[in-house]
C-alpha cells in the first residue's frame, strides 16, 4: 500500500519554535527524553546527561550528571514517579531520582549486560523494565525493594536494537540485527516471559513499535518501506499486512519509534528524515509531515502529549524544538 499525503481539511504539522529555543551542543547526543508535564528534559552529552528546565519550548540547563563512563544511548522518564532511566555504552542502566534539594541523583545502578544497552522500555505500573543490548540479550528487571534482573531472553543471535510493549502490557516485541522479530508474552503462571513467535524478515531494522495490541510497525534498514504487522485473531500470531512508503536512505540506530495515541501519530525516524505518520480510523496510514535534516546522525523524542518534537543532529549540533501547530 502506498502512503498518502494528507491534503484535505485542517493540516497539522510541527514547526520550529523561535530561535531562542535553540541550544548548541558540539558533543554527541544519542538520546533525549521529556517528562510527562513537559517541564524537564534530559539529553545525552557523550557520557554526561544534561538536565534542562523546559518552559514552553525554551531550554535552560540546570544540572550535569556524570555517573556513566561512556555514551548515553537510552533515556526514559517514568510517568507516575519523579524518576528517569538511562542506558549506556558502558553496559549499565541507572535509575535517577530527585532528592530533597531538587537535584537528580543515582538511586540504583543495574548491571548484568556485557555490552552496550541500545533500547529500554518500562511498563505502565513502573515495576518492570526490559532492556536490549549489543550482547544479543533482552533482560527483564523487576522492582521489589530494589530493581533486580529476574529473566534473560537469549533467542536473538545478534544486537537487539528495538523494543516495544503493547497496550495490554503482556507482550513485548524486539528487533535485532539477526533479521528476527521476537514476540515475547508474559504468562500468568509465575509471570514469566516466553518467546511465542519468531518472525523472519528480509532485512534487519532498528525501529519497532506497537500501535495497539493488534498492530505494530517495523522499519527495515535501508528500505524505503515501513512494514505493518497485524494479529491473526485465529492463532494470535502477527503477520505482515502492508508496506508503507517512507522517505529515507542510509541510517543509524537509536532514536526509537514512538506512537502518541491521543494524536494517532507515529514518529518514525528513517535516515535523515523524520516521518510523522497518522493512523486513520479506517486503519490507513498517512504521512502528515516529513522533516528533512542534513544528516542521518539524528536523535530525538516527542512529548507524551504530542505537543513538542525535540531533536539534535550532528550537522547543526544543536537542540531544536518544534511545536505542534494547526494551520
Amino acid at each position: 500500500m502506498d502512503i498518502k499525503k494528507e491534503n484535505q481539511g485542517k493540516v497539522e504539522e510541527y514547526r520550529q519554535s523561535l530561535q531562542q529555543a535553540v541550544q548548541k551542543q558540539d558533543e554527541h547526543c544519542y538520546a533525549i527524553a521529556i517528562n510527562i508535564d513537559c517541564s524537564i528534559l534530559v539529553a545525552g552529552c557523550d557520557s554526561y546527561i544534561k538536565v534542562f528546565e523546559f518552559n514552553q519550548g525554551i531550554l535552560k540547563q540546570v544540572q550535569l550528571l556524570n555517573e556513566h563512563k561512556y555514551s548515553i544511548f537510552t533515556l526514559n522518564f517514568m510517568k507516575r514517579s519523579n524518576k528517569f532511566i538511562s542506558g549506556s555504552n558502558d553496559n549499565s542502566i541507572i535509575i535517577w531520582e530527585r532528592n530533597i534539594n531538587d537535584l537528580w541523583i543515582c538511586q540504583q545502578k543495574l548491571t548484568g549486560h556485557t555490552s552496550s544497552v541500545y533500547c529500554l522500555i518500562l511498563n505502565n505500573n513502573e515495576d518492570v523494565i526490559a532492556s536490549g543490548s549489543r550482547d544479543n540479550s533482552i533482560r527483564f528487571w523487576v522492582k521489589q525493594n530494589l530493581w533486580k534482573c529476574t529473566q534473560t531472553i537469549t533467542d536473538h543471535n545478534s544486537v537487539v536494537y528495538g523494543l516495544s510493549l503493547n497496550e495490554q502490557q503482556n507482550r513485548v516485541i524486539s528487533c535485532g540485527e539477526d533479521k528476527l522479530i521476537l514476540v515475547i508474552e508474559q504468562k500468568e503462571i509465575k509471570k514469566k516471559w516466553q518467546v511465542i513467535q519468531k518472525i523472519q524478515v528480509d532485512q534487519f531494522g532498528f525501529r519497532i513499535c506497537f500501535i495497539d495490541n493488534d498492530i505494530f510497525t517495523f522499519q527495515p534498514y535501508e528500505n524505503e518501506q515501513m512494514i505493518i504487522f497485524e494479529m491473526n485473531k485465529t492463532n494470535q500470531f502477527y503477520i505482515k499486512t502492508k508496506d508503507i512508503q517512507v522517505k529515507g536512505g542510509s541510517d543509524y540506530c537509536l532514536f526509537p519509534q514512538q506512537y502518541i495515541k491521543q494524536k494517532s501519530i507515529l514518529v518514525n525516524k528513517y535516515a535523515s528524515n523524520l516521518n510523522l505518520i497518522k493512523m486513520k480510523q479506517n486503519g490507513e496510514f498517512i504521512i502528515e509531515q516529513s522533516i528533512e535534516f542534513k544528516t542521518s546522525d539524528l536523535y530525538g523524542c516527542i512529548s507524551d502529549d504530542g505537543q513538542y518534537l525535540i531533536t539534535w543532529d550532528h550537522e547543526q549540533k544543536e537542540y531544536q524544538v518544534r511545536k505542534h501547530m494547526e494551520k
